[in-house]
């Protein structure tokens, strides 16, 4: 392949340990993700061990605090001025905890997607995310759940889906272990493979 294929830059929003991000350099090194790059990582959470696996991939980090703006507009407006700074084409949440508001939203329409960790529309929403996900698809007694990647729209969870995994349900899943299989099986399968299929989207139309 060569350098000067156009690449469509990639931002990473996370808040935590960063297993999505993994998976997504994982892929990106697997040549899953060949449309886009990851130029970017944005934590919300000081010291999140996302911003570790960037750091050990090369891969530019940044820490904005909510704390640190005097309302929710601006510390968006932060982040948005970082993605001006790196040209920054798509934008990915890997369990990212914070709603974005419509400001940021249209700053990115179309180019903002999240993982959730069920097949929308079952389980999703204000307040679904985490293991209560999978504590009320276990409790509800479904059969099977999954992950979803969509776009972010101003509902959570409500935008256009993009693609969609089934992970079957055992007898004997706990909250914990339908989490681990949910990630394993399905979001850190269609994570990378929506974000290239965005990424190829967006190349054809520049």
């Amino acid at each position: 392949m060569s350098s000067t294929k156009k690449q469509v830059n990639v931002a990473v929003l996370v808040s935590g340990g960063g297993t999505n991000l993994q998976a997504l350099i994982d892929a990106q090194k697997a040549g899953v993700i060949t449309d886009g790059k990851i130029v970017l990582v944005v934590s919300n959470k000081q010291g999140a061990y996302a911003l570790q696996r960037a750091q050990d991939n090369g891969i530019d980090c940044a820490t904005v605090l909510k704390k640190d703006y005097a309302s929710q507009v601006e510390f968006e407006q932060a982040i948005i001025n970082l993605f001006q700074d790196y040209s920054i084409d798509l934008v990915v949440l890997a369990g990212f905890l914070s709603i974005l508001s419509p400001h940021f939203i249209n700053a990115y329409s179309n180019r903002i997607i999240n993982v959730h960790p069920s097949l929308i529309p079952s389980f999703c929403g204000k307040g679904y995310y985490g293991l209560k996900v999978h504590e009320e698809a276990l409790k509800y007694g479904v059969k099977v759940t999954g992950a979803t990647v969509h776009f972010v729209n101003e509902i959570p969870d409500g935008g256009q889906i993009i693609l969609q995994k089934a992970v079957a349900i055992r007898p004997n899943d706990t909250p914990q272990s339908l989490q681990q299989r949910v990630m394993k099986l399905a979001e850190w399968k269609i994570l990378p493979q929506a974000v290239q299929k965005v990424s190829k989207q967006i190349l054809q139309q520049k």
